[in-house]
């Protein structure tokens, strides 16, 4: 597998290790979490979990979801509404409260 058929996962908390995964892989888990989130909002991350199970079936592996979902937060694509009790996840860069 050449480099370029991998993404290097960024995790925001500089004490942990980033990871390396297939880039279809992160693709598949990317576009399961951007379009539920498209189709219902702002959601708690488990339930956002959730729903990308159900779309990925067997291929579904918690710790690369939650590996691509901090990723996606490093990169700005997604963002934890601060304010919120559970945590709520949302689209953009920008800390909200809802």
């Amino acid at each position: 597998m050449g480099a370029d058929e991998c993404v290097l996962m960024i995790n925001p908390d500089p004490t942990k290790q980033s990871v390396r995964i297939e880039k279809a892989k992160y693709n598949a888990i990317r576009g399961a979490i951007l379009e539920s989130l498209f189709e219902y909002g702002p959601m708690i991350s488990v339930r956002l979990g959730f729903m990308v199970e159900d779309q990925l079936g067997n291929e579904y592996d918690s710790f690369l979801y939650t590996a691509v979902k901090l990723d996606m937060e490093v990169h700005g694509e997604l963002h934890r509404m601060l304010k919120s009790r559970p945590r709520m996840v949302g689209f953009g860069s920008l800390p909200c409260a809802i």
